[in-house]
């Protein structure tokens, strides 16, 4: 089990210069803390965001690691987009970039 530190690493190495989203976005992890994504810049700032994805931190993981899939997640309530839904749907390449 990664840590959020661990994964707030992954993720600024998978965004790069730039992450192509073309507006802010926050994941939100349930009081187990949040990582911000605002061009190049990813942070674990609680900022406010174009669109908040509100997830556990357990399935975050799990879908990274490729185990849960997104739109399964989201169907059964564990994902909860906030915001500009675009947004969301613009994360595939950094997730894929993410699990390497």
């Amino acid at each position: 089990m990664a840590t959020l530190q661990e994964i707030t690493a992954v993720m600024a190495g998978a965004v790069g210069e730039d992450s192509g989203l073309g507006k802010t976005l926050k994941f939100d992890f349930k009081g187990d803390g949040f990582i911000h994504i605002d061009g190049g810049s990813v942070t674990n700032d609680d900022k406010p965001a174009d669109c908040t994805i509100v997830i556990a931190f357990d399935d975050f993981q799990s879908m990274a690691d490729g185990k849960l899939d997104p739109t399964m997640a989201f169907m059964q309530g564990k994902i909860k987009v906030n915001g500009d839904m675009s947004v969301a749907m613009k994360l595939q390449p950094i997730m894929a970039k993410a699990r390497g």
